[in-house]
């Protein structure tokens, strides 16, 4: 058992202001210093010091800001160092009701009333004001199991085809943001699971291609024992994987339509709820989307859900996304095809321990731990080569080690290797813009309380997140074909 405690920095602090200084590892990559040094360094070099000495933190290094060195003072190895300058973190104007001393919560499960917990009474989740900074490195024996990945439609809002008569926004999301205290000694379980996707790292970041995975080699006979790294055969290459290999060419966008819908020679007399013009007349976007396969007057119904749309406006739908070859009813929701995400590249992984969730008495824990790195943002994100912000990472998740738990866990593995846990887009929580978000899939944050509504006891949740996967197109079929 460990002491820990609870430091708050101020707004104008280094933390506050989006400043993070990182040392450059052996193996080339980046590693943040702790926020405390951060903000140190920050102080020392606005007084105009040019050799900051890292003694009074209890740390054996001077940095030189002039060189961008840090310097052993025993052995006199340097290392390269360098300022990160983000976005200032915003600060929330949401206040709490009475008789209650923390922050409102108001995240997309608390503001729409559909989430799994109680409504009234909800507030911040926890640590959702602090500056996320890249984890610690793992030891070199700790390799992640990587999942090729690729682009989809999109998530979140995006400007309107210009030029439509009419222009609804074709798709929106109000993501909502958590992350939750680490666990003290627990005899815990191990499975990484990594995915690269098609953003841009910025300078220093890096990735592992090694095909492995820590897993479990048995019950755990000593607390905090983790277990032996277990080599693993890569499993047969799914389509997102070949896609993202070159393996499997991008279909045709009009082929994509083609191949889910059927042509209606008379069309109803109805409304195309993307375009709102009537079926029987030309398409709303027949003046921005130029086809030489689909004409404006073409009309189709989708083959399962039976819902009729302009062809023209579906391929606008369509090609106003990432167009991965799936497509989704903007009626009710049905997907054809396989759905991905935009969600950024970063690590899954997953543990277990003996202690038990508020309402699981009878079995132990699942912690998923996502962890995602600033970037810069892809074809796929709202702005294109602009950098995103990733705070509250890395995120907690709890789930009960029971049968319902696990299988909820094999399914977010399925919606985490399709990039459906996450997207950029604009936190609800604090209105920070071009920033990693909850996708509508909603996670349990807190593990011994439900004061937010995103912790335990809940006994609706299981059945819930398993709806909302289903939402995503993640069902248990998903497993029956891996």
């Amino acid at each position: 058992m460990r002491a820990v405690r609870r430091h708050l920095f101020p707004q104008h602090s280094a933390p506050g202001q989006g400043v993070v200084w990182e040392w450059l590892s052996d193996d080339g990559s980046w590693t943040a210093y702790e926020a405390s040094i951060c903000d140190y360094l920050e102080q020392q070099v606005s007084k105009g010091n040019q050799l900051v000495d890292l003694a009074p933190l209890g740390y054996n290094y001077t940095v030189n800001y002039a060189t961008h060195t840090q310097t052993n003072k025993t052995s006199s190895f340097c290392r390269s160092v360098r300022r990160q300058a983000g976005p200032p973190y915003p600060v929330t104007t949401i206040i709490a009701p009475p008789g209650h001393t923390g922050i409102a919560c108001s995240c997309h499960q608390c503001l729409s009333g559909s989430g799994t917990g109680p409504v009234s009474g909800r507030y911040r989740h926890s640590m959702t004001n602090l500056p996320a900074y890249p984890a610690p490195q793992h030891p070199p024996h700790r390799t992640a199991f990587v999942f090729g990945t690729h682009q989809a439609f999109a998530p979140y809002n995006k400007p309107s085809l210009s030029g439509a008569r009419s222009a609804p926004r074709l798709n929106t999301t109000n993501p909502w943001g958590a992350a939750s205290p680490s666990l003290g000694s627990q005899p815990l379980y191990r499975f990484s699971l990594s995915h690269l996707g098609p953003q841009h790292l910025p300078p220093g970041s890096s990735t592992s291609g090694a095909v492995s995975a820590s897993l479990p080699s048995g019950p755990s006979s000593s607390p905090g024992s983790v277990p032996a790294t277990v080599p693993v055969q890569m499993p047969k290459p799914s389509r997102v994987q070949q896609a993202l290999a070159g393996a499997t060419p991008k279909p045709e966008p009009e082929q994509v339509i083609k191949n889910y819908t059927e042509e209606l020679k008379v069309p109803p007399d109805e409304d195309c709820i993307i375009c709102m013009e009537k079926l029987s007349a030309a398409s709303g976007y027949s003046d921005v989307t130029d086809s030489k396969a689909i004409g404006p007057l073409a009309v189709g119904r989708l083959t399962k859900c039976s819902h009729a749309f302009h062809l023209l406006c579906l391929l606008a739908m369509y090609c106003n996304g990432n167009k991965d070859g799936s497509l989704q009813c903007p009626s009710c929701k049905t997907i054809y095809g396989e759905k991905t995400g935009t969600q950024p590249q970063g690590k899954m992984e997953v543990l277990r321990f003996q202690m038990s969730l508020p309402g699981h008495e009878d079995c132990g824990t699942i912690l998923i731990v996502y962890n995602i790195p600033h970037g810069i943002q892809g074809p796929e994100h709202p702005n294109p080569g602009k950098p995103f912000t990733a705070r509250g990472f890395p995120r907690q998740c709890y789930l009960p080690d029971n049968a319902q738990g696990r299988k909820v866990l094999e399914l977010l593995k399925v919606a985490w290797k399709r990039r459906l846990i996450f997207t950029v887009g604009t936190s609800s929580t604090t209105g920070e813009t071009d920033t990693v978000v909850w996708n509508e899939i909603h996670h349990k944050t807190e593990m011994d309380r439900n004061v937010t509504g995103h912790g335990y006891p809940d006994p609706n949740y299981l059945q819930n997140v398993l709806a909302e996967l289903a939402a995503q197109g993640v069902t248990e079929d998903c497993l029956e074909q891996q």
